[in-house]
């Protein structure tokens, strides 16, 4: 599973979608692997979200997971729809429990010193810093970097284009999630030209950092 979510990483930009309309998930698919952002993190926040993860999932290239996670009966939505990994905004010990049980990785939000070591004693060392903006930002993560040597954080929420070096310099951030690449407006409008460019745009930024 590690081996997974390093691919997930691999870009350093992990697409937090919301999709609204089913029918815009094949295009949408197809311009994040136009785009060479081929990961989506599809939010179960909508009616269409399951639907939009088993048609995405089809597309070949594409690493489809479900965002806002969090119960254990939505782990199984996600995963019977398709998803390959799970994301939550916060930690669950039974959601946790039931994504091993289904053998799909999870990363649970933590922006706590607690919650981060809850989560590595579930034995999860990858995990989401959410809401980010809120929470402190970069400088919270350089801090825990001193003391949670083994984990490592991909911070969401008010994160964009004009911060992005200040969390992907540190060395406990392999990459970040947003949604600033993946618009809902422009996916509502079918508008995916536009969603591969910023897609594209997103990954050199990211790869210019270093």
């Amino acid at each position: 599973m590690s081996q997974l979510l390093d691919q997930v990483l691999s870009r350093r930009i992990v697409p937090v979608v919301v999709v609204r309309d089913a029918a815009r998930a094949a295009g949408l698919a197809e311009a994040l692997v136009a785009g060479d952002l081929p990961v989506a993190e599809v939010t179960l926040r909508t009616e269409a979200a399951p639907e939009a993860i088993a048609t995405m999932a089809k597309t070949p290239d594409l690493l489809v997971g479900a965002g806002t996670v969090l119960t254990a009966e939505q782990v199984d939505l996600a995963v019977d729809a398709g998803a390959r990994f799970l994301v939550s905004p916060g930690f669950s010990a039974s959601a946790v429990a039931r994504a091993k049980e289904r053998g799909v990785p999870i990363v649970p939000g933590t922006v706590t010193p607690s919650e981060v070591i809850a989560a590595l004693d579930a034995g999860l060392t990858t995990l989401k810093f959410f809401p980010a903006s809120n929470y402190g930002g970069a400088g919270t993560l350089k801090a825990f970097g001193s003391v949670f040597s083994t984990a490592r954080f991909v911070p969401t929420g008010g994160v964009s284009a004009s911060n992005l070096d200040a969390y992907l310099t540190l060395p406990n951030v392999p990459a970040v999630g947003g949604s600033w690449m993946v618009p809902a407006d422009t996916v509502d409008a079918g508008d995916f030209a536009e969603v591969q460019r910023l897609c594209a745009e997103a990954v050199a930024a990211a790869a210019a950092i270093g």
